[in-house]
């Protein structure tokens, strides 16, 4: 497979970036964004990650987010086909680090916790008990999307 050859190093490059990035932003999440947050008022707290979660919604951040993804997904591939080279095993385990620990964690628990937030009256009791569950689940699902980030970003330098 000449394709995988000629992208292999490229690709590499770009899920060690794309999975620093976003474990930086995960990160800024776990230390210091959701613990902002949770110093609000329920009712601004919910409108303020209400907002948040719209706007994550974009061309930027969601390249980097699937982008990543994707560059992951042929590196699985290509650390599959070309196992006796030297890195391979670290190819694998940071493409499903970030596909799993990241990408899958994101889409089976944070999102889930996100749209049960956007129905969510901001002030309602109903809305602040949902909040007060968030701000913990949410959060711990975002450590370990930011602890799976890292650990891949590490294991594609290492491949490197």
């Amino acid at each position: 497979m000449a394709i995988f050859d000629n992208l292999r190093c490229p690709l590499i490059l770009v899920a060690a970036l794309g999975c620093g990035l976003i474990a930086g932003v995960f990160f800024a999440f776990s230390t210091f964004v959701m613990k902002a947050l949770a110093q609000q008022p329920p009712a601004q707290g919910i409108a303020a990650m209400q907002s948040i979660n719209i706007t994550v919604i974009n061309p930027l951040f969601m390249g980097a987010f699937l982008g990543t993804g994707a560059a992951c997904i042929f590196l699985t591939i290509s650390s599959l086909l070309k196992w006796h080279q030297p890195g391979a095993v670290y190819l694998l385990l940071g493409s499903l680090l970030y596909l799993v620990g990241t990408f899958l964690v994101t889409m089976l628990c944070n999102v889930p916790l996100n749209d049960a937030l956007a129905i969510a009256d901001p002030n309602s009791t109903d809305g602040a008990n949902l909040w007060a569950r968030y701000l913990t689940d949410w959060t711990v699902w975002n450590h370990v999307r930011t602890i799976a980030a890292i650990a891949a970003a590490a294991s594609f330098t290492i491949a490197l």
